[in-house]
């Protein structure tokens, strides 16, 4: 039987949202700032990335809900029932979620971000260059 890759988790993001109730919807109605901590193994991969560009950011939403197949969006009750595949919940069967964050400084390892929509403490799986 073949080995299954294992998912490697590369960093922790570090902000000021504890909680769901004061995390904003999305990145793109968020103005709060955060650090992206890379674990030092990965920060030679951070080479390229500038102060000033917008990068999207994988995140590993470990408290989330994983056996929620169906939402109202936004959470409004007024809203019909949804398949979470069908929305950006955090409730899913592989909770990552997507951010797209404006790198204002980097420091070593560090990344300071704009545009926070996640807890304190997330896991970060991935970071990309934003395409356009």
């Amino acid at each position: 039987m073949e080995k299954q890759p294992k998912l490697q988790i590369i960093g922790v993001l570090h902000g000021d949202i504890s909680n769901r109730e004061d995390a904003p919807k999305n990145y793109s109605e968020s103005e709060r700032v955060g650090s992206l901590e890379i674990y030092p193994e990965y920060e030679e991969a951070l080479d390229g990335i500038v102060s000033g560009q917008t990068i999207v950011v994988l995140f590993w939403l470990h408290q989330a809900a994983r056996d929620i197949l169906k939402v109202h969006p936004r959470g409004d009750m007024s809203k019909e029932l949804r398949g979470v595949f069908a929305t950006r919940s955090p409730a899913r069967p592989n909770p990552i979620a997507i951010s797209e964050l404006r790198v204002l400084a980097i420091q070593g390892n560090h990344l300071e971000v704009l545009g926070l929509d996640i807890l304190d403490g997330t896991p970060i799986v991935d970071i990309k260059k934003k395409i356009g």
